[in-house]
């Protein structure tokens, strides 16, 4: 690989990493630990604070095919700036809430910046600049956008004992405008995979029928937003999961950190994989771990021992099956056809992941730990076998396919 083009994917991914991790975590990670906090001074119940999540991907579903288009007709960089300044304005309006209907306008706002930042905006963004090595580009993104929570869950902590709730947010739609902003704006390499893949950018990796790659999309699409339904449900309630199963406050917040850092790990085994990765067998192997961990937890009785190992298992199967999602429509598609099936598969991940928040709050507060983890165990065991069908698919198209003549 040349210098220069070395130089430009590292260039890319150091300025997506640092927006992606500033986006996530002022946003969605943040009601981890600003949830609760909140909710008593708005006097709401906590399951409606989080309901802002619930906002914020109902609207990133809503918003999601418009961001398709723009990403196709703009590129990348000018809708990424664009969200910078959204999340900025949310996150004001959030910081002068004073009842719920400013609440919910701020999450209304966050959840346009959602669709226009966060994930499929900025993975369109690598393969805009690297083609057919995006998929290397993007696990490597991932490994530091993983951080997220572990980087901002402290640190909002911290902003909120020193300065309160109000003024932490402030400091949150500062760092957009002020970081991430101009970030998009200058910092971004020009795309030029039109120019270095040609015609390889209309090239797919599986020779599929038209028939098979709606199966196959249909497929990706069920099995990624049940995926996504658990770990965005379980993500803002993870903390309180520990409590409920005897762990102290301190110890609470470093096992919740401690699972961005095992997702980290997993992301960096895919990124040493490079090509020879599956992200189909990726997806298996980490829904696996998942639920494992929930049953473990389910059968035996908590202790810290326990719930070590719960976020061992849990925290590195999401980990890789949140490299697997991203990676799984370059995988099947063309790179050019990246961004429009990203799109189109944030749709219906946007809209399961607008309900989980608040379902997995519901059912924590009111039932407690058991069923919880029963819910979210019986949904990794369907997700698990719509991949094992995609697999079977992918596979039958592989074996149908002419052997090459050898003369």
């Amino acid at each position: 690989m040349p210098k220069p083009f070395r130089f430009r994917s590292a260039q890319t991914v150091a300025v997506l990493a640092v927006t992606q991790l500033i986006g996530w975590g002022t946003t969605f990670d943040m009601l981890g630990v600003m949830g609760r906090i909140v909710a008593p001074d708005l006097g709401v119940a906590n399951e409606v604070v989080f309901a802002g999540l619930t906002i914020m991907m109902m609207v990133s579903a809503a918003v999601g095919p418009i961001t398709g288009r723009w990403l196709a007709r703009y590129g990348a960089a000018p809708v990424l700036s664009a969200s910078s300044l959204t999340f900025a304005l949310g996150l004001f309006l959030l910081a002068a809430a004073n009842g719920i209907i400013v609440y919910a306008a701020a999450w209304i706002v966050i959840g346009v910046g959602g669709a226009l930042g966060l994930s499929a905006p900025a993975y369109t963004a690598v393969v805009e600049r690297e083609g057919i090595n995006g998929k290397r580009v993007i696990a490597i993104l991932m490994l530091f956008t993983g951080l997220s929570s572990a980087v901002f869950w402290p640190v909002l902590s911290l902003l909120n004992d020193t300065f309160g709730w109000r003024l932490t947010f402030l400091i949150c739609a500062a760092l957009q405008f002020f970081i991430c902003l101009p970030l998009h704006l200058f910092a971004l390499p020009k795309p030029i995979a039109t120019k270095v893949d040609g015609g390889a950018a209309d090239v797919a990796p599986v020779p599929l029928s038209k028939a098979a790659q709606r199966k196959a999309f249909l497929l990706i699409a069920a099995a990624t937003s049940i995926t996504t339904f658990i770990t965005f449900g379980i993500s803002p309630s993870l903390l309180e999961i520990f409590r409920q199963s005897g762990a102290s406050p301190a110890l609470a917040l470093q096992l919740g950190s401690a699972r961005g850092i095992l997702g980290i790990s997993a992301r960096f085994l895919d990124m040493l994989l490079g090509r020879r990765g599956n992200p189909i067998l990726s997806a298996v192997t980490g829904i696996g771990l998942m639920l494992t961990s929930f049953l473990m937890l389910l059968a035996a009785g908590p202790s810290t021992p326990l719930l070590i190992t719960f976020i061992l298992l849990y925290g590195f199967g999401a980990g890789i099956v949140t490299v697997a999602r991203a990676l799984l429509p370059l995988a099947l598609f063309s790179p050019r056809e990246f961004g429009l099936q990203s799109a189109r598969l944030s749709l219906p991940q946007n809209l399961a992941n607008a309900v989980a928040p608040v379902v997995f709050t519901a059912v924590l507060d009111r039932a407690g730990t058991g069923p919880a983890l029963l819910f979210a165990a019986v949904l990794a065991a369907l997700s698990l076998t719509l991949v094992l069908m995609l697999m079977a698919l992918v596979r039958g198209a592989r074996a149908s396919q002419p052997s090459p003549v050898i003369s």
